[in-house]
């Protein structure tokens, strides 16, 4: 695979070597789409059937421009959380409709808003709207928080901490996700202009979905509610800088506050297969609960 331009190629898929990324381009790869992978690091490109890899970083401007020269369709996986993560997606969206891609694809998070309490959506707003702005054709794919990190809220002696109160989330899967994004990059006219929310087929409490890691997984789960104050000073305590910390704490305001408890039947209704549920899921990968101390 090399670092091909052939305008024969019409998706271009960014976070080709990341989680959600790398699922959607292997997915069409099956397909039999021809695809471009864009990258930061072109030795991490995946190699797939009918990809080529380009190197670019969305914050420039120059090389995103000549990385999606000739490609119509652009999935754009938001970029890793950072105080200036607005501007490069802005920078990329640029890019993209300087290119001539006529369509974007973009992964952005649920009940994205400019004050949203969880602060990290807000950047998906500011993102969406400026998306919206250039004219181009676009669909938004709104997922709620990764029920494949939710092993990782366990400290290592199974302990989840936050302010999350006993509001309710839909966790969703990474696989159901790009399952989405593939049928949705794949299937142009019937999603142009849409915005999906992304969930798993329920919406629980952190008590709940601890219980039921700990009856799935043999090992003691609990939740210990934090107040706001509780939950940045125990955060501090990492180094972090304010934004992420307060990113972090406010994932599980945003659930007290009631942000995530949506529950959305696009799954099912556009991959044509149920959500995964928590059960699902472990059962899937037993492994998932391993850094937990047994009861």
């Amino acid at each position: 695979m090399g670092d091909d331009q052939a305008t024969t190629e019409s998706i271009a898929v960014t976070g080709a070597t990341g989680s959600v990324g790398g699922r959607v381009a292997a997915r069409l790869a099956r397909r039999g789409a021809a695809q471009r992978l864009v990258v930061r690091d072109l030795n991490r490109a995946p190699e797939l059937p009918g990809a080529s890899a380009t190197m670019a970083a969305y914050e420039d401007r120059t090389a995103m421009r000549r990385a999606l020269q000739g490609a119509t369709t652009l999935f754009l996986v938001s970029a890793t959380e950072s105080a200036d993560r607005v501007d490069r997606h802005i920078a990329a969206v640029d890019a993209a409709v300087e290119a001539g891609v006529g369509r974007i694809v973009y992964l952005s998070f649920l009940n994205p808003g400019p004050a949203a309490v969880f602060t990290f959506a807000r950047d998906h707003f500011f993102t969406e709207a400026h998306i919206r702005s250039t004219g181009v054709a676009h669909t938004f794919l709104r997922p709620s928080l990764y029920l494949d990190l939710l092993p990782g809220w366990a400290d290592e002696r199974g302990v989840v901490r936050g302010p999350a109160g006993s509001g309710r989330v839909a966790w969703v899967a990474r696989d159901d996700i790009a399952d989405v994004a593939a049928e949705v990059l794949l299937d142009p006219g019937t999603h142009e202009g849409r915005a999906y929310d992304l969930t798993g087929p329920e919406a629980v409490t952190l008590g709940e979905t601890v219980g039921r890691l700990t009856s799935l997984t043999g090992r003691t789960v609990r939740y210990v509610p934090e107040t706001w104050e509780e939950a940045l000073e125990s955060r501090r305590a990492t180094g972090a800088p304010e934004w992420a910390v307060e990113g972090w704490a406010s994932s599980y305001a945003a659930i007290a506050a009631g942000e995530l408890e949506a529950v959305s039947p696009a799954v099912p209704d556009i991959t044509g297969h149920p959500a995964q549920t928590i059960e699902g899921y472990l059962r899937k990968h037993p492994s998932a609960l391993n850094h937990v101390e047994p009861a």
